[in-house]
């Protein structure tokens, strides 16, 4: 029972600080704008949808990897999954809670599409410094 009880309370903290890291990098992406090239891969509107995110993501994965990013889309694919429960859990119970979800995965969506934007330009930095050399 003791060992459920510091689970339990392990979780509680955790989300604590997961949940405002998660949001504080959304945040920070949300002042980015696309270029008009992911524009028109991703075809986001404004605001996105999170039922684009997976679409947003497999495109990501194409892209040559950044290592400053990688932690950061693997905690905000962990956010979106949340948000998924919450979704579903809430469908019945508290459609405002419902709608805030869907306003945060369309927000995931869009914190996948500048990731994607800035392995764009990381990319055509590689191209240009192999060009040069």
């Amino acid at each position: 029972m003791i060992a459920a009880i510091v689970l339990g309370c392990s979780v509680i903290f955790f989300l604590q600080f997961f949940v405002p890291y998660c949001r504080s990098l959304i945040a920070a992406s949300s002042s980015h704008v696309l270029s008009p090239e992911v524009q028109d891969v991703t075809g986001l509107t404004t605001p996105a949808s999170g039922e684009d995110f997976r679409r947003v993501v497999q495109l990501l994965r194409l892209c040559p990897d950044r290592p400053e990013d990688r932690g950061e889309i693997r905690a905000i694919g962990a956010y979106f999954g949340m948000l998924n429960f919450l979704k579903a859990v809430s469908r019945s119970i508290a459609p405002s809670v419902r709608s805030w979800t869907e306003r945060e995965r369309g927000r995931c969506t869009y914190f996948a599409a500048v990731a994607l934007d800035r392995r764009v330009a990381f990319s055509r930095d590689l191209l240009a410094q192999q060009i040069e050399a």
